[in-house]
């Protein structure tokens, strides 16, 4: 079972909260995963030609410089 350990501002307001590294690195790993689901659902909603593989990467690198 996770307990949370919270932080707590000098009124008592819960401002952060402690997470185990096993937990933290699973919330960042789905949190990511979500992300690219959802730029591929974007990306399926275009109606556009399909590009070959080699020309789609070399665009990317070429971005990346």
């Amino acid at each position: 079972m996770l307990r949370e350990n919270y932080i707590v501002d000098k009124k008592g307001n819960k401002i952060a909260v402690q997470l185990p590294i096993k937990v933290y690195e699973k919330l960042l790993a789905d949190s990511e995963e979500l992300e690219e689901i959802k730029e591929y659902r974007k990306a399926k909603m275009h109606k556009s030609e399909p590009i070959p593989f080699e020309l789609a990467f070399k665009e990317i690198e070429e971005a990346i410089k």
